[in-house]
């Protein structure tokens, strides 16, 4: 790919065998992206604890956020247009597994 191309990345969907929970991923530079709130449905927690976590993660020096962070454009169901952060496998992964009574209390 040249560097005037832009990747435009792919969607993947994940659901469980009994397909109570289904997430959208985003796949692009060899990497799964996701939000915090996708990160909050694939783990059954609120949405500000993911974001305690990450902040945690980020404050002990144990993730970079230039690192594991992107903004990706997405459009709203009436047609704005908006920035989301979203976190690579490596964040989600600690967030899952890093510490995980941060994330089994709500």
């Amino acid at each position: 790919m040249s560097q005037n191309q832009e990747s435009v990345g792919e969607f993947i969907l994940y659901s469980t065998e009994d397909g109570k929970t289904r997430v959208e991923c985003r796949f692009e530079n060899e990497t799964i992206w996701l939000s915090q709130a996708l990160m909050a449905e694939l783990y059954d927690r609120s949405k500000k604890t993911i974001s305690e976590h990450l902040q945690n993660l980020f404050d002990e020096g144990e993730l970079d956020s230039d690192s594991v962070v992107r903004n990706f454009r997405t459009t709203a169901s009436v047609g704005k247009g908006y920035d989301v952060q979203h976190y690579n496998l490596e964040a989600i992964l600690a967030v899952g597994y890093g510490a995980p009574e941060q994330v089994c209390v709500d």
